[in-house]
């Protein structure tokens, strides 16, 4: 059997009535960046709050901060969306259960959310590393000059701490971007699964993937440009190979 080759297929209408197929596949692009910038801000932000407990002194912030990542970090994330989506709702009281299943735009706000979650455990882990590989002289010397704990990691060792593990960083954002592909599962339509409903409508499973992966591409060659830009910015002699 031949394949029958279309690479025009990209300006037929598509059956959505919205547009052409390109015009789905790029309005699938746009909430794959929706869904992995909401996804990196909650990584960042929960990743910070749990890699700096785990650097804490305290042996019980210690562990609660070690019990996040493990169990994020050790469930696939594919799982992982089907509790937030599917189970979480059931186990809430009728009236939260209910808010969360009329929720307008549920999927894209429980892909977001849950990817970032799971990625905040990485995160959370590169930057335990990141401070852990500072020299202990830099906490001291915030105590000797009266800083407290907060102050000390605000001033000294987290500013620090991201400059070092800014070259992981990119991988992880990366990461995040396309683990965004999952959330198709859920029922985002992102770009992943917009290219399966082109090629479900127009039977162009050729052009259909190409086309996504060519985005994918795009997207994350963008992704690699900024972070390069910002890590070469903030980069401390000394601490990074090369810098």
């Amino acid at each position: 059997m031949t394949y029958n080759w279309n690479w025009g297929i990209f300006w037929e209408m598509s059956p959505e009535a919205t547009g052409t197929y390109l015009d789905m596949l790029l309005m699938g692009l746009r909430w794959t960046i929706a869904t992995a910038l909401l996804a990196w801000v909650v990584a960042l932000f929960f990743g910070s709050i749990v890699g700096v407990m785990r650097t804490l002194p305290g042996r019980t912030v210690s562990i609660i901060a070690s019990a996040y990542v493990e169990f994020f970090r050790n469930i696939p994330l594919l799982v992982q969306l089907f509790l937030w989506y599917f189970v979480l709702p059931e186990l809430l009281p009728k009236t939260a259960g209910m808010w969360l299943k009329q929720l307008p735009n549920a999927p894209f706000w429980t892909g977001a959310i849950g990817v970032g979650l799971y990625m905040s455990a990485r995160i959370a882990e590169q930057l335990r590393a990141g401070i852990k590989s500072l020299p202990r002289g830099q906490a001291m010397a915030g105590t000797a000059l009266g800083l407290t704990t907060v102050q000390t990691y605000r001033y000294v060792l987290l500013p620090m701490a991201f400059r070092i593990i800014m070259p992981p960083l990119t991988s992880e954002a990366l990461n995040t971007v396309k683990n965004t592909s999952v959330a198709l599962t859920i029922g985002l339509m992102e770009l992943t699964a917009r290219a399966r409903a082109m090629q479900e409508f127009s039977f162009q499973v050729f052009e259909a993937f190409t086309a996504a992966t060519i985005l994918y591409l795009l997207l994350n060659a963008v992704v690699v440009f900024g972070m390069r830009r910002l890590e070469k910015s903030i980069a401390v002699p000394g601490y990074i190979a090369g810098k």
